[in-house]
């Protein structure tokens, strides 16, 4: 009864502005500040936010004063802004010069132009790996005068434990690309990095009636589509597809079902596979034989024995360049390869519990009560983390004078900006007003919760670093025009 009636009181309350006092401060800094207040307060009471709450934190960039408070030490779920909170100890814990390895391995002799023994493919938690990759790791093993190999193509994803998936991800996130599986060995099918998925291409059939026409990228045997889609002439839904997608739970078998208009030129669908370790396997097979390497022998998991010599060693892009993808894009599956190889790196396990303990132990190194915290991943798909606003803000004031605050801040989305590998996230919001371009800040979007966190250069030339987080939203969409008139105010101040 007491929890229900302090959850009545704290809807109730959070439709009555917070006013700060400021009486030391002039005349006309009260004003302003006053006015900034006033008009948040009014956001604030958009009746799109009854019934919810909202947790926000304003700090003045250059002292970290915190200018406006409105339910900012309240526990809320941060949804992707979690990945602040990530990416900040990640550059504390690895380094911004950090790169992932992937090795390949063999153990017996070479004789003439074959191979007696084995090939390893050992991941260590790279999730950029594309096809071309592994296409370079074969002709090195053609290099090497190997042309035959008379034993197993073994794939090695011990560097991280075998549990997929974080401990909160809803199941019906398992077929959702954001929901892909996590192993240290695994496989991107573009540049976005999404790794452990495929994607479905989508194409309408020659005349009406006829089915799709579908193709995977990358081509593999790993993958069965079953297509059911027909194509129609009927006019295309910008709100409402015609078609799902899904993938079969517990294999490898992706079902397309519906109608796709003969207007459309091309559809896309991620989609994440069932145990991505056998997946960049398949694509390691694939090489080989476009080399014209034979094999005789199983292809299999297993482990890289001590006494296996590296024949190649691959680095992938340095942490700095992996945050743009990480951040800007929201990638999950990045997030939680970062807590693994954290928790690998410091404590020798590459598991969620170890890579939370050292992320815990990093944020509060960073100045963070993490006691007030509830963290569950490192992606902030989990309902059960718990952020307070006024600690993302303080996280964000106290790493700016870390070395590697720079790189920290060329990953957040730009608003108002149409590339995507600029304005990410936000390429689509602030198109106008002050706010457009002068904006760098982590989106979030989880089912009921929105959340808007960064930096904002105000109208004064002062920088606000400010967050955001609205729960138990009926529309996220409606919610986040809500953050954005938020921070025009600010950048109007």
């Amino acid at each position: 009864m007491k929890f229900g009636i302090l959850c009545c009181m704290a809807i109730i309350l959070s439709f009555i502005p917070i006013h700060i006092k400021n009486e030391d401060k002039p005349v006309q800094a009260r004003d302003e500040k006053n006015t900034m207040e006033e008009r948040i307060g009014e956001v604030l009471r958009d009746q799109r936010l009854q019934g919810a709450i909202a947790g926000i934190s304003v700090r003045a960039a250059d002292t970290g004063e915190v200018i406006f408070d409105h339910f900012g030490d309240i526990r809320l779920r941060p949804a992707s802004n979690m990945k602040l909170l990530t990416s900040a100890a990640a550059l504390s814990v690895l380094g911004e010069n950090y790169r992932f390895k992937t090795e390949v391995l063999t153990e017996g002799m070479v004789v003439g132009n074959i191979l007696q023994g084995n090939v390893y493919l050992k991941g260590k938690g790279d999730p950029t790996l594309l096809k071309q990759d592994f296409d370079t790791f074969a002709k090195e093993i053609k290099k090497n005068g190997i042309s035959m190999i008379q034993g197993d193509i073994v794939g090695d994803d011990s560097w991280y434990d075998s549990i997929r998936y974080s401990e909160d991800l809803p199941w019906s996130d398992e077929t959702e690309y954001y929901g892909a599986q996590v192993s240290a060995l695994t496989a991107s099918p573009n540049e976005d990095f999404d790794a452990g998925t495929v994607i479905v291409n989508i194409k309408p059939g020659k005349k009406i009636g006829d089915f799709a026409q579908v193709s995977l990228h990358p081509k593999t045997d790993y993958v069965t589509l079953v297509n059911r889609i027909r194509t129609n002439n009927e006019p295309v839904s910008e709100e409402d597809e015609s078609y799902k997608v899904y993938r079969e739970h517990g294999t490898n078998t992706i079902v397309l079902e519906g109608t796709v208009s003969m207007s459309i030129i091309r559809e896309r669908k991620w989609v994440p596979v069932w145990e991505p370790s056998l997946f960049a396997l398949d694509l390691f097979r694939q090489s080989l034989l476009k080399q014209g390497i034979v094999h005789i022998g199983k292809i299999r998991m297993g482990f890289t024995p001590p006494t296996a010599n590296v024949l190649y060693t691959h680095e992938s892009m340095p942490l700095s360049e992996l945050l743009n993808p990480f951040m800007k894009l929201s990638n999950n599956g990045h997030g939680e390869i970062l807590v693994k190889e954290m928790g690998k790196r410091i404590k020798g396990e590459g598991s969620w519990k170890m890579g939370l303990d050292v992320m815990k132990s990093e944020l509060s190194h960073l100045g963070l009560d993490v006691e007030t915290m509830v963290i569950r991943d490192g992606s902030g798909i989990s309902h059960v983390n718990l952020i307070p606003a006024n600690e993302i803000s303080r996280l964000l004031f106290n790493i700016q004078s870390k070395p590697w605050f720079p790189v920290f801040l060329n990953s957040l989305p730009v608003g108002g900006v149409s590339d995507r590998k600029i304005g990410g996230t936000l390429r689509n919001r602030m198109n106008e007003g002050m706010s457009k371009e002068r904006t760098r800040a982590k989106t979030g979007t989880i089912t009921t919760v929105t959340s808007l966190a960064g930096y904002v250069e105000a109208k004064s030339g002062k920088t606000l670093i400010f967050s955001i987080l609205i729960n138990n939203v009926l529309d996220e969409e409606d919610a986040k025009e809500i953050e954005d008139r938020i921070v025009e105010i600010l950048a109007e101040s």
